[in-house]
């Protein structure tokens, strides 16, 4: 009996320690509630309708596409799928437990981050993983873009790694310790109504290309996104957005590469680079950050443009006359305009 009572003790002890563990790391892991751009992958789980259109990449994609605007102008349902620098890799896990939710009609991929051979800064790098659910693709996601220094276990037990953030807790690490999902977007679009122009003053120019050839393990997981869409018999459309500035600066022979691999694969491109009166943009008004990224502006001109292309190119469907999915999505237009209109 005595033998019998040790056995119990010990196992509650060791709960007790594990749940602590859990909790603590929990805690520690950041919330990020105020970083707005930390936090963008979660909310598509509360989703339970489905989309014609699912949109994957980066800063290109969660700024540059707005499904309200689509559905609203075109009737196409569509989700963006987009996190900060989130690389190929990532995108192909991303879109794998996506395709493993939902059949979308297509799938677009930015191709900017096929520029990337190598996971970036790993704290940008857990703001794309920390955010999936755990699944096989989170899994291999994060075996694919860890660094060095880092280990697996520690995406299991956050204390591991955020362990030294005890100084900098507050009130919402321990109110959000296990509900860090509060999605701030629009369906995946984080708005930007700030309006701060390009400086028309910089001449700066972009650096020389000392390797033409985008990287290959880039490729290879293009290579991946492109069997598993048609595996599953989705269309995946490729689509470099129309911000061009130096920091993110599409080079031609990359652009030639695309046209390239698009050709040979059966795929479509568009390479919306450099068509800025023909989108509508207007870089003293349609960006928030000097003509890096679009605000709701430009986002709302590029994706009535491009609701067009999958309105006429693609046969994307247009369901505005469904009365179910009509009152979803005006709910979800509503919420969209009363954030753009500054109201509460």
């Amino acid at each position: 009996m005595k033998k019998v009572i040790r056995i119990i003790s010990f196992v509650c002890a060791l709960l007790i320690v594990l749940g602590a563990v859990l909790y603590f790391g929990a805690v520690l892991q950041d919330a990020r509630l105020d970083n707005r751009e930390g936090h963008l992958l979660c909310g598509y789980y509360d989703t339970t309708d489905m989309h014609d259109v699912i949109f994957i990449g980066d800063c290109e994609v969660y700024e540059g596409f707005v499904p309200a605007t689509l559905f609203e102008e075109y009737g196409i349902t569509s989700y963006v799928r987009g996190s900060s620098q989130q690389t190929v890799w990532q995108s192909y896990h991303i879109l794998e437990e996506t395709l493993e939710r939902e059949t979308p009609k297509a799938v677009v991929f930015n191709v900017l981050a096929l520029k990337y051979g190598e996971t970036p800064l790993e704290e940008i790098s857990r703001m794309s993983l920390e955010d999936m659910e755990w699944s096989g693709s989170k899994l291999e996601a994060i075996k694919a873009s860890m660094t060095e220094e880092e280990s697996l276990l520690s995406y299991f037990l956050p204390l591991l790694r955020y362990h030294s953030r005890w100084s900098d807790l507050d009130g919402d690490d321990f109110k959000y310790a296990f509900d860090k999902h509060q999605d701030i977007t629009h369906q995946g679009y984080l708005m930007q109504t700030k309006i701060d122009p390009v400086d028309i003053s910089d001449n700066r120019q972009p650096d020389d290309l000392l390797n033409v050839a985008l990287p290959k393990r880039a490729i290879e997981y293009l290579d991946k996104m492109t069997a598993l869409c048609k595996e599953k018999g989705v269309e995946l459309i490729l689509v470099k957005a129309p911000t061009n500035s130096i920091r993110y600066y599409w080079y031609p022979e990359w652009d030639a590469q695309m046209v390239d691999y698009a050709e040979k694969n059966g795929l479509v491109y568009y390479s919306l680079v450099g068509k800025d009166d023909e989108i509508g943009l207007d870089w003293s008004q349609d960006t928030y950050d000097k003509g890096l990224h679009l605000n709701v502006y430009g986002a709302e001109k590029f994706t009535s443009y491009f609701g067009k292309i999958l309105a006429e190119n693609h046969a994307i469907p247009d369901h505005r006359s469904d009365a179910e999915l009509s009152a979803i999505w005006g709910a979800r237009i509503d919420a969209y305009y009363k954030e753009r209109n500054g109201e509460k």
